[in-house]
């Protein structure tokens, strides 16, 4: 029998998240989330967990996009630059924004040019915060999945570690995971598969950094390749298709508002649509015909 954790990343981004998040937590729909701990709606995300005792909360990592919640952050963020005396005679001054390409941040990451100490630090933060504030940490993710980076992931694990959580989200996403076709039927997923396909270089250092970390994850990630083009029936044919194990389906539910206009994310109008097909009696139907558990974190 497959076992599915459903999580809706991004709560906490706008009232509009929180709202739907909220609203398919209780149609049964979703059984985690994972909180950014530097968002504008984080205080009343809280309060909406704190409400609905069966919704499991981890933290979504957040180390692109935003201002971070450590101070004296280098590498990390995009500070105002300086002269001073500092190496070449160039130092940055302020705690700055975080980067907000993930290109650049992914390169930065690739060629050892970011602080593994201020990722551990910045990491550490942000969980702490949630927990600070009365919510039970059940796992960790990142924003855009930028510990699919081993650079990043170490100290993301070390962090989760220090904080006492024992899970981790598994960003990769097995072709066999996913409906026979499905990319190829949808030029629209072309994009993003090339990407996803490439970056599994990285799936058999991240399942070693997980066991010598001694912590738990699923067999994978399903939702990556579709984020933003999830309608009803690719989540139909992603739950036909699931394998049978463990695994979690990414998924953005919202509100089109005007705080999530403003708040930079590419994902729009594809938030509503996500929450129309989560909260469906279709998608109940295949559940149960596929014969589907839904867990979270905290039953792995």
């Amino acid at each position: 029998m497959p076992r599915l954790i459903i999580n809706a990343d991004d709560f906490g981004l706008t009232s509009g998240v929180n709202r739907a998040i909220i609203e398919a937590s209780r149609a049964g729909a979703i059984t985690s989330t994972t909180l950014m701990a530097n968002s504008s709606a984080f205080e009343e995300a809280v309060a909406l967990a704190k409400s609905q005792p069966r919704l499991r909360v981890g933290c979504h990592v957040v180390l692109i996009d935003g201002e971070p919640l450590s101070s004296g952050l280098k590498t990390l963020t995009c500070g105002k630059t300086t002269y001073g005396t500092g190496t070449n005679g160039i130092t940055t001054s302020g705690a700055g924004r975080l980067k907000s390409s993930l290109k650049e941040f992914a390169l930065a990451a690739i060629r050892k040019r970011l602080s593994q100490e201020e990722i551990r630090q910045e990491a550490e933060a942000q969980i702490r915060k949630i927990q600070a504030a009365g919510i039970a940490v059940t796992h960790i993710d990142t924003h855009k999945h930028t510990h699919i980076l081993p650079q990043v992931l170490r100290p993301v694990l070390k962090a989760a570690k220090a904080c006492g959580i024992r899970a981790v989200r598994n960003p990769f996403e097995p072709p066999r995971a996913r409906p026979r076709g499905m990319v190829l039927r949808t030029p629209s997923l072309w994009v993003r598969a090339l990407p996803v396909r490439l970056l599994h270089r990285y799936a058999a250092e991240f399942s070693l950094a997980v066991k010598e970390a001694g912590m738990i994850t699923t067999q994978g990630t399903v939702g990556i390749i579709v984020t933003g083009t999830l309608d009803q029936t690719l989540l139909n044919s992603t739950l036909q298709a699931l394998p049978e194990g463990d695994w979690e389906l990414v998924c953005h539910p919202g509100y089109v508002d005007a705080d999530l206009q403003a708040a930079g994310t590419r994902l729009l109008e594809s938030r509503q649509t996500e929450l129309q097909a989560l909260t469906s009696d279709e998608t109940r139907k295949s559940l149960t015909g596929k014969g589907i558990q839904l867990i979270s974190y905290a039953d792995l």
